[in-house]
C-alpha cells in the first residue's frame, strides 16, 4: 500500500527523478514524513538542492540514473518530462515499483471539499487555463487558485489549498499518464490532434491518456467537449459526465456574438484577440465560469483588454512595417496550422526543432500563404525538404538567429514574421519560453 489511513504516503523509501519544479516540490511536500532521494543530471540549482538537503533529502547528480534505483525503494517518483521509454521507468516496472508524478501525489494532501477544475488538449489548454482562473478571480477572489502544468506544481500549491477553494488546473497528457486516483469536478477537452506520439509511441495511446481527465466521473462532474472535434467526441461517448459542448449545442458562434445556452453574452466585435482558435478556447472558458454564474459585464470588461498569453502567437512589433509575431508555443503542426491561417499571407515562417516524428503534411492547407521557410533545429533537413515539397522557398539556418539574420535580407513592407515551429525546443533550448524570448530580444533589438 502505498498511502496511509489518512491517504497520505508515510514511512516509505522514495526516489524522485528530475528536480525542477515538480521534483522539488514535491521532495518538500513529503519530506518530513518520507525518506527520499532526488536525482538529476545536473546540479546547477543549488539553493533548491541545499533547501532540500536541510529537510533530509538526499540528492544525487546522475547520468545513469537506473543505477541508483534497487528493490528497496517503495515508489518512483516521475518528472513529467521524464520519457516513460527512460531506463530507469522501465526498471521500476521490472522491479514492479509504483510510478507516480506531482499530480498524483499531491491531489492525495487535498480537502476533500475542495473543487477541482481540470483543462487539457493537443492545443489551446494554457490560454484556456489563464482566462478560466482570471475570470473566476476576479468573481470569487482568492478561493480560486492557479496551478499545474502552467508553471505552479500541484505539490507546491498545496499549502495554499483551504477547504472552499477552486482550483484551475492546467494539465498535460505527460502528468496524465501516470494519474490513478486524481478526480477532477470539471474537465475541460479543447481539442485533440496528434503530437507527443515520441512520448506515447502513437495516437492511439496519446489520446486514451488525454481521457484520464475525466477518470472517475459521475453526472454530478462536468465534462466540457469539443463539438467538432471528432477524436474529442470519440473518447468521451462512454464517459459518465454531464457533457456540454463548444463549437455547437451548449456554446456556438451566430450573428457575429458567442451564445451560452441560446442567451448572447458577447459580441465578437468586443473581444481583443481574434481566430477561430480563440473563439473556441473562449467558448470553452465561458461553459466554465457559466456553473459559477455568468456576468455579462465582467465578462465585456475582460476580454475587451485581454491580449492573449504569451508565446502564444503573442505580437511583438512591427519595423519597417513588418510585423513580427512569437508562437513558440506551437509544439505541433496543428499549432503552427492555426497560426499561419490567421493571416491573409506574406508569411516568413520559422518552423523547426527537437525531432519528434511531427508531419509537417498536416500544414499543406494554409502552407501556400507562407513566402519562405526558415528551417532550423534539430528536424532542420525534413523541413527543407517538406517547403520543397511544396513548393515553397527554404533556407536551412539552424538557429534562431540564423533564422533572423536571413529573414532581416528577405522582408519586405507589409511581410509578417512568425516563429511558429511545429516543434518542441528542447533540442536548443531547456522550455519553449526560452525560443520565444530569444525571438522577442532579436526583434526589439532590430
Amino acid at each position: 500500500m502505498i498511502y496511509d489511513a489518512n491517504n497520505h504516503i508515510v514511512d516509505k523509501k522514495i526516489l524522485i527523478v528530475g528536480l525542477s519544479k515538480s521534483g522539488y516540490n514535491v521532495a518538500k511536500l513529503l519530506a518530513s514524513s518520507n525518506n527520499i532521494t532526488i536525482t538529476d543530471k545536473n546540479d546547477e540549482e543549488i539553493n533548491k538542492i541545499n533547501e532540500l538537503r536541510e529537510l533530509g533529502v538526499t540528492f544525487i547528480k546522475s547520468d545513469t540514473q537506473e543505477n541508483i534505483l534497487d528493490s528497496s525503494y517503495d515508489l518512483l517518483i516521475r518528472n513529467p518530462g521524464v520519457d516513460p521509454h527512460n531506463k530507469i521507468i522501465i526498471k521500476s516496472k521490472e522491479l514492479n515499483i509504483p510510478v507516480l508524478n506531482d499530480i498524483e501525489v499531491a491531489y492525495h494532501y487535498l480537502p476533500k471539499t475542495v473543487k477541482i477544475i481540470g483543462i487539457t488538449g493537443s492545443n489551446g489548454k494554457t490560454t484556456t487555463t489563464t482566462m478560466i482562473y482570471e475570470i473566476l478571480h476576479k468573481m470569487l477572489g482568492d478561493r480560486v487558485i492557479l496551478g499545474g502544468n502552467i508553471g505552479y506544481p500541484l505539490s507546491e500549491i498545496v499549502p495554499k489549498v483551504k477547504d472552499d477553494s477552486i482550483l484551475v488546473l492546467e494539465i498535460s497528457d505527460h502528468q496524465l499518464y501516470d494519474c490513478v486516483d486524481f478526480k477532477t469536478n470539471i474537465s475541460v477537452l479543447t481539442m485533440l490532434c496528434p503530437t507527443h506520439l515520441d512520448f506515447h509511441d502513437n495516437y492511439e495511446n496519446y489520446i486514451n491518456v488525454k481521457k484520464k481527465i475525466f477518470n472517475h466521473h459521475s453526472k454530478d462532474d462536468i465534462a466540457i467537449i469539443n463539438y467538432i472535434n471528432e477524436d474529442s467526441l470519440k473518447i468521451t461517448k462512454d464517459i459518465n459526465s454531464t457533457k456540454f459542448y463548444f463549437n455547437g449545442k451548449n456554446a456556438e458562434i451566430k450573428n457575429e456574438a458567442i451564445y451560452i445556452n441560446d442567451e448572447e453574452i458577447i459580441k465578437l466585435d468586443d473581444i481583443k484577440i481574434k481566430g477561430q482558435h480563440n473563439y473556441e478556447n473562449i467558448m470553452a472558458c465561458l461553459l466554465v465560469v457559466n456553473e459559477f454564474g455568468l456576468d455579462k459585464d465582467l465578462i465585456k470588461e475582460y476580454f475587451t483588454n485581454f491580449k492573449g498569453v504569451e508565446h502564444r502567437l503573442e505580437y511583438v512589433n512591427t519595423v519597417n512595417d513588418v510585423s513580427y509575431y512569437n508562437d513558440s508555443k506551437a509544439t505541433n503542426p496543428t499549432s503552427t496550422y492555426i497560426a499561419i491561417n490567421s493571416f491573409k499571407g506574406n508569411v516568413h515562417l520559422i518552423l523547426g526543432g527537437f525531432e519528434r516524428k511531427q508531419d509537417f503534411n498536416e500544414l499543406n492547407d494554409v502552407i501556400n500563404k507562407v513566402k519562405c521557410i526558415y528551417a532550423i533545429g534539430e528536424c532542420e533537413q525534413r523541413v527543407f525538404d517538406y517547403a520543397n515539397s511544396q513548393g515553397i522557398h527554404s533556407i536551412k539556418c539552424h538557429t534562431l538567429e540564423n533564422a533572423m539574420n536571413e529573414i532581416s535580407m528577405n522582408v519586405k513592407p507589409g511581410d509578417v514574421v512568425l516563429l511558429s515551429p511545429a516543434s518542441a525546443s528542447w533540442d536548443q533550448y531547456k522550455r519553449f519560453e526560452d525560443r520565444g524570448d530569444e525571438f522577442k530580444k532579436i526583434v526589439n533589438n532590430l
